[in-house]
């Protein structure tokens, strides 16, 4: 399950593709390209508990329990010469199940990826670690990116959902 929401979280980050078609459009695509520049935080998993599989239900509750202790266990950072870094704690997050009790203790280890990216506004394109294109929606309020998890093609985390982060 976490190597799942592993590859879901670092997905969202390798992007590559761009228009050079001018058009009168074009301020409206620079001001929302630049809506991504900064430092983005994974603070929730919004799903559909009716329909979702255990996994994603599983990562949403992971998730929730590091947010609340202001741990992100995925960031991203989208820079304005159009590279982005993705650090990735997913993998080295340990259950303390002893007793009674259960924790989700933050992760001290992370994975970090850099690539290119481009944005227009509402779609990153980016090359994964596998030479394939990604085309991935997203959408940024202020300082809230929701990307849709159906986008990602991850296996096993084919659920409708979008992935919330926030910018810092």
């Amino acid at each position: 399950m976490y190597k799942h929401f592993v590859a879901f979280l670092a997905v969202a980050l390798i992007f590559v593709s761009c228009s050079s078609d001018k058009n009168d459009n074009e301020t409206d695509v620079i001001v929302g390209s630049a809506a991504i520049i900064g430092t983005w935080d994974a603070t929730e998993l919004q799903i559909d508990n009716a329909t979702a599989s255990d996994n994603s239900k599983f990562a949403k509750g992971v998730l929730d329990l590091l947010t609340e202790k202001e741990c992100y266990i995925v960031t991203l950072q989208f820079n304005e010469d159009l590279t982005a870094t993705a650090s990735n704690s997913a993998s080295y997050v340990e259950l303390d199940v002893s007793g009674s009790n259960f924790n989700v203790p933050c992760p001290t280890e992370s994975d970090v990826q850099s690539s290119n990216y481009t944005f227009d506004g509402t779609t990153v394109t980016t090359i994964d670690s596998d030479g394939k294109v990604l085309t991935i929606d997203v959408a940024i309020s202020g300082d809230v990116m929701t990307v849709d998890a159906t986008d990602l093609e991850i296996p096993n985390f084919s659920d409708d959902g979008q992935l919330i982060f926030v910018k810092r």
